[in-house]
């Protein structure tokens, strides 16, 4: 089994989400399913589709949170030294081709926010750069072609400091 790299805050979040809707949604929509369902009539009974659905879709994230919560793999990346690219590494780098600068922390799948360069470590640009230092560089093959980049800097950053979108309960919800 492939292990998926997180942060501890990335790590209770999902068991956050996976706790709530086991514990509180799920419940909460399967009473609504029974109070429809004792309508009568199910065949055109909207509720209960609705409700039924609901359950469906909540039984899908269900699964597939319990599975990255099982291939999880929990990293601090505040306890690397960060002279290398690494796991939360946040690395500024130069686009050889264009001569424009780019800013990317390589985080967990669950975690990342391309828009704001928060990108996953399964991605080409982090599995190009990891390992790297200041001043190498590196070559990523793109659907439009390759690419070469150039290592400026290396930092840590909290990740969860530079997050726009963190999820919360009602997040969580299906409506």
């Amino acid at each position: 089994m492939n292990k998926e790299p997180m942060t501890l805050e990335g790590y209770d979040l999902l068991v956050e989400e996976f706790k709530f809707l086991l514990e509180v949604e799920k419940p909460k929509t399967a009473e609504e399913k029974l109070v429809a369902a004792a309508q009568g009539d199910r065949s055109e009974n909207a509720d209960y589709h609705a409700a039924k659905e609901k359950l469906r879709f909540m039984d899908k994230r269900l699964f597939y949170l319990n599975a990255m919560i099982a291939k999880s793999q929990i990293i601090d990346p505040s306890i690397f030294k960060h002279t290398k690219v690494s796991f939360g590494s946040t690395v500024k780098i130069n686009n050889i081709d264009t001569d424009e600068e780019e800013t990317y922390t390589l985080c967990g799948v669950l975690e990342s926010e391309p828009d704001i360069g928060l990108i996953s470590v399964h991605s080409p640009i982090a599995k190009g750069m990891l390992g790297k230092g200041i001043d190498d560089e590196f070559k990523v093959n793109l659907p439009h072609g390759v690419k070469e980049y150039e290592i400026l800097g290396i930092e840590y950053k909290n990740i969860f400091s530079l997050k726009k979108k963190i999820r919360t309960k009602m997040d969580f919800s299906f409506h």
